[in-house]
């Protein structure tokens, strides 16, 4: 007799209580979507610092571009992004001149030829600019830079703001994929948190995309959100399925007040505790599992015939500021308030505030806020977490090989793992590292082992103040 095969990523390791497993392993850690982690940038790395980086790109290279849009109709009350609420069009107009006024600032430290294989448009609601500040803004960004024929042009959107004009503008502009917002369904839940949003609409802009030629969608959910149930969860999923995305996000809510005063106005007594958001995650992960979905890395999940699951595959998939990606790109340039870009030295930021961003760029300087240089040891260590995150296994005499360290080198961590190792939550035979299939929602645990930033940061701030609950 076969055995049973568990459906659910993630699931806690059968074997073990949950319960405990969330109590001993549930504090907050970084999502790791850079290393080091974006707490520990700092103003060390300034503009003249990015000038230097942008300049030393080599001439050539792959890019990929992000552009922050940090305006939205209404707020959201679940949202952790850097966002505002636009009441009438003048800021956003304003913004998208600036846009384009930094797109040329940063093209004076460009080297030539430099080619975009993915560009991606977040916020906020990106598509709050209107027609004309989108052909300015994509006008100076294919001014500025050669695209690939194949590039991914990608945007987020809201449904509840669409229509047939926008729809227009984007095939126009050449986007061919677009991530839509739903987080839930169930009216209580959506009451809860300040998004009224129905089936139908969400259906409407899906057909609209499609009939425009922007066939690669990708589907926003949430789970531990205000008043969720798992059946509850459940049926959202079932209805979002039929909506045919080729990838869905399902992130756990990021409950941080402390951070976000906005999220003081849902009643903390509304959400759900780990064990329930474990749930959750475990029921949606079972339901997009019978559908034939492929689960990648953490809170991901793809049609076997979309890239990122043919990535998943064969151990190329990446991980950026966005989440999981397909990208190569060596370089990611960040525009707008608060965006961040990586470069082969390191990662850095824009200032988060919308109106010293206009100032800086306004004034002809690079509006950096902050950033971090990387040491040999933090790509090291990066490219361990990376492969923790997107393949849930490191051979890490591997890495160490391939990046000129000694085998051996993390010895220390090793020896760190064996309690995890003991409660199910890591596996380890050699060098190889692994998070058990039925362990994957404490993927960034094991992660967290492997970090080097963030014994120290314990000593000085409380994690809590820092990063979001581990599950």
């Amino acid at each position: 007799m076969t055995a049973p095969v568990a459906l659910s990523p993630f699931a806690a390791a059968p074997a073990r209580d949950s319960g405990a497993l969330l109590a001993r392993y549930g504090a907050p850690v970084p999502r790791y979507t850079s290393y080091p982690t974006a707490p520990h940038f700092s103003p060390a790395v300034d503009a003249a610092t990015y000038a230097r980086w942008l300049e030393a790109i080599p001439a050539g290279s792959a890019v990929s571009l992000y552009v922050h849009v940090p305006f939205c109709a209404e707020l959201c009350l679940y949202c952790g992004c850097q966002t505002q609420v636009a009441r009438h069009r003048a800021p956003v107009e304003a913004y998208a001149r600036r846009l384009v006024d930094e797109i040329g600032l940063v093209a004076r430290h460009l080297p030539a030829g430099l080619r975009v294989t993915h560009l991606h448009f977040g916020g906020g609601t990106p598509t709050a600019l209107a027609d004309e500040d989108f052909a300015a803004v994509m006008g100076a960004l294919r001014a500025a830079f050669a695209f690939a024929p194949d590039a991914e042009i990608a945007i987020e959107i809201d449904p509840r703001v669409m229509d047939a004009v926008k729809v227009a503008v984007l095939a126009r502009e050449g986007f061919n994929r677009a991530s839509l917002g739903v987080q839930d369904l169930d009216p209580l839940v959506q009451e809860a948190i300040g998004r009224i949003q129905s089936v139908e609409e969400t259906q409407a802009v899906a057909d609209a995309l499609r009939a425009a030629g922007i066939q690669a969608l990708n589907l926003d959910l949430m789970y531990g959100l205000p008043h969720q149930e798992v059946e509850g969860v459940a049926r959202t999923v079932e209805a979002a399925l039929a909506l045919a995305p080729d990838r869905i996000a399902v992130f756990g809510y990021a409950h941080v007040p402390w951070m976000k005063k906005h999220q003081t106005l849902i009643a903390e007594d509304t959400l759900p505790g780990p064990a329930a958001r474990l749930a959750q995650a475990d029921r949606v992960a079972a339901v997009l599992a019978e559908a034939g979905y492929v689960p990648i890395g953490l809170d991901h999940f793809a049609h076997p015939a979309d890239p990122m699951a043919r990535r998943a595959a064969d151990g190329t998939l990446k991980r950026n500021f966005q989440g999981y990606t397909t990208d190569d790109a060596p370089v990611l340039i960040g525009f707008g308030a608060s965006s961040i870009g990586a470069l082969p030295q390191g990662y850095v930021q824009n200032l988060p505030s919308t109106p010293a961003w206009h100032k800086a760029v306004e004034a002809g300087t690079l509006p950096v806020a902050r950033g971090i240089a990387v040491t040999d040891d933090d790509r090291l260590r990066r490219a361990v977490i990376e492969r923790l995150m997107c393949d849930l296994a490191v051979d890490l005499d591997a890495v160490c090989a391939a990046h000129g360290a000694p085998a051996g080198s993390f010895a220390a961590e090793v020896a760190r793992l064996e309690p995890l190792i003991a409660d199910g939550i890591a596996a380890r035979q050699g060098a190889v590292v692994s998070v058990p299939e039925a362990a994957r929602a404490f993927t960034r645990v094991v992660c967290a082992v492997f970090d080097a930033h963030l014994a120290p940061a314990r000593a000085a701030e409380p994690e809590k103040k820092r990063h979001a609950a581990a599950v």
